[in-house]
C-alpha cells in the first residue's frame, strides 16, 4: 500500500491527502447521508471554499431541449436555458468544459456526464483558472454528476424539476422507467436515442447494453395507444432482456418474446420489433427485423443503404423463427432505426411525410451535428418543425455510430 515501483525499483507511495483530494474527498464523505435536496448546496458551499461564486446547477429536461435550474441555498436560480444557443448547452453538447472571461473572472461551464449519460451543467466563477484548476474542477463535475444520479433514486425533486411543469401521462411514466440512459459514448462506440412525444408517449421503447465488446440494441412500437400500449412495451422488454442476460442467439430472442406476449395477451396484441448486436471491436452488425421499418446506414453524411432484410410477423402473432441479417459496418458508419410513427406523421401541408423526407432530412442535418447525439436532437427538431410541432403517434429514433479500435488504453493507469 505504501511503496509502488519505479525503474525497477521501489520507491514510497504518497499517501499524503492533497488539496483536489481533500476537496473532493470532503464532497464525497458529506453526501452519504446527505438528504437529496441538500445535495446542491452541498455543492455550492464546497466550491465556495475554492473562491467559486455565482453557483448554478442545471439539469437537462426530459424533452432533451431545455437546462432547468436547481433551487436551493447558494445557488443561482432563474429561468430555464435552452440547450441549443447557450453556453451551458454548448459544453453539454461537446462534453467538455467552456470559459468566458467577464468583468468579474471567469464563468465556467463544465458538463455534468455521468458515464457518458448528460445530466446537466456546472457553472460557477473563478478570478482565474489555470491547468490545474481546470483539472479539479472536471473531476469535481464528474463527482458532482454521479452523485446527483446515485439520489435521483432516492426523490421525485429531481424527476419534477426536469418535467419543466408540465405533467407525464401514466403510460409516459411507465416507459420513461423501462428506458436506458439516452446517449452513451465509448472510444468505439456512441449511441443516442429520444422518444416522442417525451410527456405522452405509450408504445415506443427502446433498450441497449454493451457487453463486453458485443452491443446489444432493440426498438420496439406496441399497438395502440395509452396504457394498453405501455403494458404491450413493458412485456416484450421485459421478455428481450430476459432472453438476452440468457444468452439467447438473435432469432430465439424474437421467439421467446412472441411466447411471452402471446401467454400474457393472447394473439390480437403485439408490437413490432427490430432487434440487432453490433461488434464494437470488428463492425460487424447483425439484426432481425419482425414488422419494423428497415433502419438506414448512413455513410459520410449519405443515407447508402436502407437495411432491408426478411421479415416475420410482428411480436405476439407466431411468426417464423426470424432470419438473421448482417452487414459489416465502416468505421465512421452510423445506423439509424426508427419506429414507423417518424415517417407516416403529416407535414404542415398534410401530406404524409414517408422515408425520402427522413433521408432528406438526415443528410441535410448530418453534416452539422457534432456527434451523434448532437444529431438525434437536430433532426428530432427538424422533423417537428415540419410537422408544425404537431406529434399525432410516438415516434422513437435510435442511431449508432462505429469507430472501431479499442478502449483497452482506458483500463492502463497513469503512472
Amino acid at each position: 500500500m505504501d511503496e509502488s515501483r519505479h525503474d525497477g525499483r521501489r520507491v514510497p507511495a504518497d499517501l499524503t491527502e492533497g488539496f483536489g483530494e481533500r476537496l473532493l474527498g470532503q464532497l464525497l464523505d458529506r453526501a452519504h447521508e446527505m438528504p437529496p435536496h441538500l445535495i446542491a448546496p452541498l455543492v455550492a458551499e464546497e466550491i465556495s471554499r475554492i473562491g467559486g461564486r455565482k453557483v448554478s446547477i442545471h439539469l437537462q429536461d426530459h424533452d432533451q431541449r431545455l437546462l432547468v435550474p436547481m433551487p436551493g441555498r447558494g445557488l443561482i436560480d432563474g429561468e430555464p436555458v435552452a440547450v441549443d444557443g447557450s453556453r451551458a448547452g454548448r459544453a453539454l453538447m461537446d462534453r467538455r468544459p467552456l470559459r468566458d472571461q467577464q468583468a468579474d473572472g471567469v464563468r465556467m461551464y463544465l458538463p455534468l456526464l455521468d458515464g457518458s449519460d448528460e445530466v446537466g451543467v456546472l457553472s460557477l466563477t473563478l478570478d482565474a483558472v489555470g491547468e490545474h484548476d481546470l483539472r479539479l474542477l472536471s473531476r469535481l463535475a464528474s463527482l458532482v454528476a454521479d452523485i446527483l444520479v446515485t439520489k435521483s433514486h432516492y426523490t421525485d425533486q429531481f424527476f419534477m424539476a426536469r418535467c419543466q411543469g408540465e405533467a407525464m401521462s401514466v403510460p409516459a411514466e411507465i416507459q420513461r422507467q423501462l428506458l436506458p440512459p439516452l446517449s452513451m459514448t465509448t472510444p468505439q462506440i456512441s449511441v443516442a436515442g429520444l422518444l416522442e412525444p417525451t410527456y405522452a408517449v405509450a408504445g415506443d421503447s427502446l433498450d441497449y447494453v454493451l457487453n463486453e465488446d458485443i452491443l446489444h440494441l432493440v426498438i420496439i412500437d406496441a399497438m395502440g395507444h395509452g396504457l394498453k400500449a405501455a403494458g404491450l412495451a413493458t412485456v416484450a422488454m421485459g421478455a428481450y432482456r430476459h432472453a438476452r442476460r440468457s444468452g439467447a442467439e438473435l432469432a430465439e430472442v424474437y421467439r421467446f418474446m412472441d411466447t411471452a406476449m402471446d401467454e400474457a395477451f393472447g394473439p390480437e396484441d403485439f408490437v413490432t420489433g427490430q432487434m440487432m448486436r453490433l461488434d464494437v471491436s470488428t463492425g460487424y452488425l447483425e439484426w432481425v427485423n419482425a414488422g419494423h421499418p428497415a433502419p438506414m446506414l448512413v455513410r459520410g453524411h449519405r443515407v447508402v443503404q436502407r437495411l432491408e432484410s426478411p421479415t416475420t410477423l410482428p411480436v405476439g402473432f407466431g411468426g417464423n423463427l426470424p432470419t438473421v441479417s448482417s452487414v459489416q459496418l465502416h468505421q465512421g458508419d452510423r445506423v439509424i432505426a426508427f419506429t414507423d410513427g417518424l415517417v407516416e406523421e403529416h407535414k404542415i401541408s398534410g401530406e404524409q411525410f414517408g422515408e425520402q423526407l427522413l433521408i432528406d432530412t438526415i443528410e441535410h442535418v448530418s453534416p452539422l451535428a457534432s456527434g451523434v447525439t448532437h444529431l438525434v436532437r437536430r433532426l428530432s427538431s427538424d422533423l417537428k418543425r415540419q410537422r408544425g410541432g404537431v406529434t399525432s403517434d410516438d415516434a422513437t429514433l435510435l442511431i449508432i455510430e462505429w469507430r472501431g479500435g479499442t478502449a483497452d488504453h482506458l483500463a492502463t493507469p497513469d503512472l
